[in-house]
């Protein structure tokens, strides 16, 4: 598991990552733990939107043309 301590919000470092909120993305050898500043910073995170490819075709994020 690869771990980063760089909130993806508001791009600070997290000081003290073991006494703040974390999400793990992924399974394995290739997960990622994320560290956040708050909780509210880390819903904000989980409601941005995500495509999957080859797995999820009802959301699409591209630009229409």
């Amino acid at each position: 598991m690869r771990t980063s301590t760089t909130a993806p919000i508001t791009l600070h470092d997290v000081p003290d990552p073991e006494n703040h909120p974390y999400i793990i993305e992924g399974q394995g050898d290739n997960s990622l733990k994320i560290y956040f500043e708050t909780e509210e910073n880390k819903h904000i995170y989980e409601d941005i939107a995500v495509e999957h490819p080859g797995d999820d075709f009802e959301t699409n994020l591209s630009n229409p043309v």
